[in-house]
């Protein structure tokens, strides 16, 4: 049986990794594959423009795509025509029965009151980027209805370490008056390669849905008092918002891919921050 990543960044190789370690012969495509571990048969295609060309016992296929732009059509062309021409191949190698995941974004969520949103909010797009996002998903379930979309919160992890830099740096500024922090929607890396793989070899049904993020939507301001904790360093000054906070302010529910019997490594920010840092061999700035 072959799993296919098309699309193997950081995201996709660790995927990639956990297909591999359970046995499954894993083809990755990406742009430069020569930057791909050994265990992973690499292709290199711009799947922007290119049809790939995929085995006939191709069982599984996710869909991981990024932009590395913001320009509309630079989105367009990856998650769109990209996700075609992976679907194009598909049908090319008689694959009819292979389970496709598209990696989505809880971005296609135009929320900010703070309130509760799971897989039954509607999904708007907050950004004309997001309207891209929702348009492969709506490409993806037109051609393969039982395809799933997994609509990934903020991804953290190593290498992805942003927000830590923030505070090491001193740039980090936590919100004016206090408490008034919007919420923040987080999954680790290795949580959401996790549920990847097991959404895609689950034996149990699955819907074609889910928002993948960690147990606690958590006050931005909660997240970097902890980081500036582990970090040894001051917390944060406060200072006055400016402009509406990118990703609204929304409390994402995992409950439906908690139901398929899904757990987490790092279930909170706490243990994933935590494992990062400590990961990083550094505790002071």
């Amino acid at each position: 049986m072959t799993v296919v990543l098309a699309g193997c960044g950081d995201l996709g190789t660790e995927a990639a990794l956990r297909f591999a370690a359970l046995g499954h012969h894993v083809l990755g495509l990406r742009r430069s594959a020569e930057k791909l571990p050994a265990s992973i048969d690499a292709v290199s295609v711009d799947l922007g423009t290119t049809r790939p060309t995929l085995p006939a016992d191709t069982e599984i296929v996710v869909v991981a795509l990024s932009a590395g732009s913001r320009d509309v059509d630079t989105y367009r062309a990856s998650y769109v025509d990209g996700l075609r021409n992976v679907l194009d191949a598909l049908d090319e190698a008689g694959a009819a029965d292979a389970r496709v995941l598209f990696v989505s974004s809880t971005a296609v969520y135009d929320v900010d009151d703070g309130s509760v949103v799971d897989e039954t909010t509607p999904a708007i797009g907050a950004s004309p980027t997001a309207e891209v996002i929702l348009e492969a998903e709506a490409l993806l379930h037109a051609r393969r209805p039982d395809g799933i979309v997994l609509r990934l919160g903020g991804i953290y992890g190593p290498g992805r370490e942003r927000l830590i830099t923030q505070v090491r740096d001193g740039d980090a500024r936590l919100a004016e008056p206090a408490g008034s922090s919007p919420h923040t929607n987080r999954i680790h890396r290795d949580d959401a390669a996790a549920a990847i793989v097991h959404l895609t070899t689950t034996s149990a049904p699955t819907d074609v849905l889910y928002v993948g993020v960690d147990d606690e939507p958590a006050r931005l301001d909660d997240v970097l008092a902890l980081v500036a904790d582990e970090l040894r360093s001051p917390v944060p000054p406060s200072a006055p918002p400016r402009g509406r906070q990118a990703g609204g302010d929304k409390r994402l529910s995992n409950a439906r891919l908690r139901g398929t019997g899904f757990t987490f490594e790092y279930p909170t920010f706490r243990e994933g921050y935590r494992a990062v840092i400590a990961g990083q061999g550094v505790r002071h700035p």
